[in-house]
């Protein structure tokens, strides 16, 4: 019973995170990806868009799922490398 609501929780915060990461990637010009020489904003948004909406169709499957783990890292990935570094050189 507990364990269900716990993977619940945790399928929540992972769609949480990947939704904000693709809102976020959303937001930064294309050129300050490319200054910041990281991939390319639309490669961004197809592994971020693609990682939700997979998120969204497997909703049901197990966060352990292979596919929830890795686009789940790459939402991470972004968040915590490419977000800082996009947003260093648009506030200059």
């Amino acid at each position: 019973m507990i364990t269900g609501y716990i993977e619940l929780a945790v399928i929540l915060i992972a769609l949480a995170i990947k939704a904000f990461a693709f809102i976020n990637a959303l937001l930064w010009p294309a050129e300050s990806y490319t200054a910041a020489n990281k991939l390319t904003k639309p490669a961004w948004l197809a592994i971020l868009g693609v990682g939700l909406a997979a998120q969204v169709v497997l909703i049901q499957a197990s966060p352990i799922n292979p596919i929830h783990l890795i686009a789940t890292v790459a939402a991470i990935v972004f968040l915590v490398d490419v977000r800082p570094a996009v947003s260093e050189l648009t506030r200059r």
